[in-house]
């Protein structure tokens, strides 16, 4: 694999639980009182966000500099982007730098392949448009399998703006992979007009959803995507599929509460619901720091040789 562009790219439920399986490593670097291994020293890796990101980016630069490789910022705001310049010319500026991997977030679905196709250096899609977000999906699969062993036969319900949202899209790609059952609950005019294609099932009553749940994962309402009146009011949609106290009352006692972040307390789930022990919402960020660490070192460590011996070379 030379790039992450979407969860196809994993190849299916094996290239994904590879995956998961190398993250367990990472997660014991992490632990560690030096985080840090030289299994990148001396690769390159540049971030070309061209939206707003507080735990995506992070989490790659975190991941990028426990492997020991050196980083390079690209801020869109002070760029010559400012005077005009396109992606492609911008994405060959940076290769030519000298750099081994771009990590891409951009509003517009399919960036991340366009530049793909217009670099050598190793693509990771961060986020583009509505399209996908492979790395959001994998941390996601990482921290069900972290506290119910497996996803298989798990029922996941996603909730709320389904249509806007990459992380639903490369989700279910991802839980349907590794053999979990996946019910989308959104009013009608958040779902996308391709849903029938899709390997879920549809539902707008959550209420009814959500005590047959192992999992049930929220959605933030993305107005900054919406260009039109999709909802009369915010509280209308609180009202029917927010997660509110009452309505995670009705959850099995083991049942776990995720997000994506940014969260909109109050809106898609209640402040008190977001800080209770079953939401996984601090889990998730922490995981993504050693997935991400794990996709890195996949593309430009060990190459195809993900088994033992790359596991064995990360202990090193």
């Amino acid at each position: 694999m030379t790039h992450l562009l979407s969860v196809d790219d994993l190849g299916g439920a094996s290239g994904i639980e590879e995956v998961l399986r190398l993250t367990d490593s990472f997660v014991e670097v992490s632990a560690r009182s030096i985080p840090k291994v030289p299994a990148l020293r001396g690769k390159t890796i540049a971030w070309l966000f061209y939206e707003d990101s507080t735990r995506t980016r992070l989490s790659f630069e975190t991941a990028a500099k426990r492997l020991s490789a050196d980083t390079m910022n690209f801020s869109v705001g002070s760029s010559s982007v400012n005077k005009g310049e396109s992606l492609r010319d911008t994405a060959r500026t940076i290769e030519a730098m000298g750099v081994d991997a771009i990590v891409v977030r951009h509003g517009s679905a399919g960036a991340p392949h366009r530049v793909a196709s217009w670099v050598d250096a190793s693509v990771i899609n961060a986020g583009d448009g509505w399209h996908e977000h492979p790395t959001q999906a994998l941390l996601d699969c990482y921290t069900i399998r972290q506290q119910l062993g497996s996803l298989e036969g798990r029922h996941i319900a996603i909730v709320g703006d389904i249509k806007h949202s990459r992380v639903a899209r490369s989700n279910v790609l991802a839980f349907s992979a590794l053999g979990a059952e996946v019910t989308l609950v959104a009013p009608p005019t958040l779902l996308p007009p391709s849903v029938d294609t899709w390997p879920v099932k549809i539902s707008n009553d959550l209420d009814a959803v959500l005590p047959t749940v192992d999992v049930v994962y929220l959605l933030r309402m993305q107005r900054e995507r919406m260009t039109e009146s999709l909802l009369p009011t915010l509280r209308e949609y609180t009202a029917f599929w927010g997660l509110t106290v009452a309505r995670a009352a009705l959850l099995r006692p083991d049942a776990l509460v995720m997000h994506p972040g940014p969260m909109n307390r109050g809106v898609e789930i209640a402040a008190e619901v977001a800080d209770l022990p079953r939401s996984l919402i601090i889990d998730q960020v922490r995981n993504g720091v050693a997935v991400r660490m794990a996709v890195l070192y996949l593309l430009l460590g060990s190459g195809a040789e993900l088994g033992t011996t790359a596991e064995e070379r990360v202990r090193a």
